[in-house]
């Protein structure tokens, strides 16, 4: 934001006073030259002339010279003028930091020019430190130029501030908005979890044995039932390196998220299939036939379990202790 007051009443002002201030030595210099040749007039007068003009005319020449008629001039305060000056200074720094807090912010402040033009405030500053010296009828119309521009520009850098600081706390909103959002997302995964586990639990078949996992039997690769899937599970595990050890904790693992059933599927989170897989489309990765083959189902479950696990003891270990995998 510029300041573009090239024709403004303040800036009209300073041209007068500058004019003025030119002229004003060539008034001066004739003002000494009078008052010379009146001095060298009186000097030379005879003692009659000089005692005819005594009396009211000699009382009249020495009030005329009383060093108190020539204090009377009435002057600005210096302390007033260095006051316009200060408020002038403060005004081009107020300026100068919030554009630079605007530029280390990197924010959007709403408007392209994120800057205040203080050089007609400067120039202005300058001439009224050089007239501070001169009588009242000089500096008045200089200061009085000065206090128009520290306002505009004051009133501009005022406007930058609060564009920047509606855009902090825009900025922090949406920060604490995104915050909630990933948190709530978060609680109802968890949740999501929880009521998945205990799902399982209740639904899934237990050996009596304390933990042991509970192998179907007479089943047939290639079939839909949960013992066919587990014999088709059993004939793809050899080829990660995985012996009968990991075998029995590929069962226990899918034994408590699905049972084994290809078509399991929980309303809570969405996972689905025999690995609950979240979401199930993500086994698309291994067949187009994922929500009806047990055999796409296991493929994809194998690969990510040794992805992410290392192998289905590692994946089980896991479901232990968080209840997912």
């Amino acid at each position: 934001m510029r300041s573009h007051t090239s024709s403004s009443p303040a800036r009209r002002t300073l041209r007068r006073a500058e004019r003025r201030l030119r002229r004003r030595p060539v008034l001066v210099a004739a003002t000494l030259a009078v008052g010379v040749l009146a001095t060298a007039a009186f000097s030379t007068a005879t003692p009659a002339s000089q005692a005819e003009a005594s009396g009211p005319l000699t009382n009249f020449a020495l009030a005329a010279y009383s060093p108190a008629s020539v204090t009377t001039d009435t002057t600005v305060a210096p302390t007033g003028i260095e006051k316009t000056v200060a408020d002038a200074d403060a005004a081009i720094a107020a300026a100068s930091t919030v554009a630079s807090d605007i530029a280390a912010s990197g924010l959007d402040v709403g408007t392209p020019d994120t800057t205040v033009d203080t050089a007609e405030l400067e120039d202005a500053v300058a001439q009224l430190e050089r007239a501070q010296s001169l009588p009242a009828q000089y500096t008045t119309e200089v200061t009085d130029a000065v206090t128009a521009l520290t306002a505009s520009v004051t009133e501009q850098a005022q406007g930058l501030r609060g564009m920047l600081d509606a855009a902090i706390a825009l900025k922090a909103q949406r920060e604490a908005e995104e915050k909630a959002r990933k948190e709530a997302e978060a609680a109802a995964a968890a949740k999501a979890a929880e009521e998945a586990a205990a799902a399982a639990k209740k639904s899934t078949p237990r050996s009596s044995g304390g933990g042991a996992p509970v192998f179907a039997t007479g089943g047939a690769v290639g079939g839909t039932s949960p013992a066919d899937a587990q014999a088709t599970a059993r004939s793809m595990i050899g080829g990660y390196g995985w012996g009968d050890d990991q075998f029995g904790c590929l069962v226990s693992l899918w034994n408590k998220e699905s049972g084994w059933n290809y078509q399991a599927y929980n309303r809570s989170s969405g996972a689905y299939g025999i690995p609950q897989a979240l979401p199930g489309s993500k086994m698309g990765s291994a067949g187009a036939d994922w929500q009806t083959n047990p055999a796409t189902q296991i493929a994809w479950g194998l690969g990510y379990i040794s992805g992410r696990y290392g192998s289905p003891c590692g994946a089980w270990s896991h479901s232990q202790s968080t209840g997912w995998y």
